[in-house]
């Protein structure tokens, strides 16, 4: 049986390093069968790659680029905290979409997340969603998402 480790390798993804909090909490937290993430933002080597509305400075493709990139980060923080290889499967995935007015793609944006969770995980990859969007995320990010997963 093949472990979520290998199939990263197969798809020549290495999770990042996991994100410095930038307040007053964890990365993720496990209850019972649960690990939670904290919201992760885009970062890539400890920096936005991008910053602004998705739907005015940042376009929805690049955004939905970002949210693939806080799904790896969440990874990366339930990896430090359980081992990737101890997920069941993934339960939840929650998108924040920071939204110029008029701007209703979120569930298009959040994709990025989702699809990139359908490759590495497949049928344990299925999960319930929620894509909102918002007037304003923590310094600026285009997109924060969090993860809710089994193990």
């Amino acid at each position: 049986m093949s472990t979520w480790s290998t199939r990263l390798k197969e798809l020549g993804i290495e999770l990042p390093g996991v994100a410095a909090p930038l307040a007053a909490y964890v990365p993720a937290t496990q209850s019972g069968p649960w690990v939670f993430t904290s919201g992760q933002l885009p970062f890539v080597e400890g920096k936005l790659p991008a910053t602004g509305k998705v739907g005015a400075e940042v376009s929805p493709e690049e955004a939905k680029q970002y949210s693939a990139t806080c799904i790896l980060n969440a990874l990366a923080a339930v990896h430090a905290l359980v081992g990737i290889d101890s997920i069941k499967r993934v339960v939840k995935v929650v998108g924040f979409v920071a939204s110029a007015e008029g701007f209703t793609g979120q569930p298009g944006v959040i994709n990025g997340a989702s699809e990139l969770l359908g490759e590495i995980f497949g049928d344990a990859g299925k999960h319930a969603r929620s894509a909102v969007g918002v007037a304003e995320l923590p310094i600026g990010a285009p997109v924060e998402i969090e993860l809710i997963v089994e193990v």
